[in-house]
């Protein structure tokens, strides 16, 4: 995986335990020699990753709106800044320079981006690895919605292994590098949708 895309809240919450976990995500991918591609701002966890990559002598390649940057909340030090007009300009770009996704903990914004991962590897848009950091708990019950997607049927057998989580970055990381894209292990046909 030469990039990663990061997906993250804005928001800095009072337990350290977010921010500390977005450092350390920061500084490991730029260790391990993996590229950040994220929204580009300076806030919260998503600032943390940004800081702590290039900190770390890693690339930081942030996507962020022209609406972002007029409230001036864009991270001026990244590697690359690329300027988009759309939400959804932004979240191809996130698809089109990375090599998959990882989720830390966020809010509404980094749950779409989250579902939009994996409804798109689902229909086969994209065959990369969608993993899921559960910081301290923070995704427990969103993992246990997403089993219950399964058991009920709204989610297809061959689909429940799309989404990668683990309790360690380490972990994620090495699932991740595991990763067989579902598209090469069943021939899509309509009942798969």
């Amino acid at each position: 995986m030469k990039r990663l895309a990061i997906y993250c809240g804005s928001a800095t919450p009072a337990d350290p335990v977010y921010l500390d976990s977005a450092r350390a995500v920061g500084r490991t991918l730029a260790e391990r020699g993996i590229g950040v591609v994220y929204g580009g701002g300076r806030l919260g966890l998503m600032g943390a990753v940004a800081d702590s990559a290039l900190a770390a002598g890693g690339e930081v390649i942030g996507i962020i709106p022209q609406a972002l940057v007029d409230l001036e909340v864009a991270h001026r030090g990244c590697t690359e800044l690329r300027v988009v007009e759309t939400m959804h300009q932004r979240k191809q770009a996130f698809t089109d320079l990375s090599d998959g996704f990882i989720n830390l903990p966020g809010g509404t914004g980094t749950m779409d981006e989250l579902w939009e991962a994996l409804s798109w590897a689902q229909l086969g848009y994209h065959d990369k690895p969608v993993g899921l950091l559960n910081v301290a708990g923070y995704y427990d019950h969103l993992i246990a919605f997403y089993a219950k997607m399964g058991e009920v049927g709204f989610l297809r057998p061959q689909h429940q292994g799309v989404m990668i989580m683990d309790d360690t970055l380490d972990g994620l990381l090495d699932q991740m590098a595991a990763h067989v894209p579902i598209h090469t292990i069943t021939k899509m046909k309509a009942s798969d949708l």
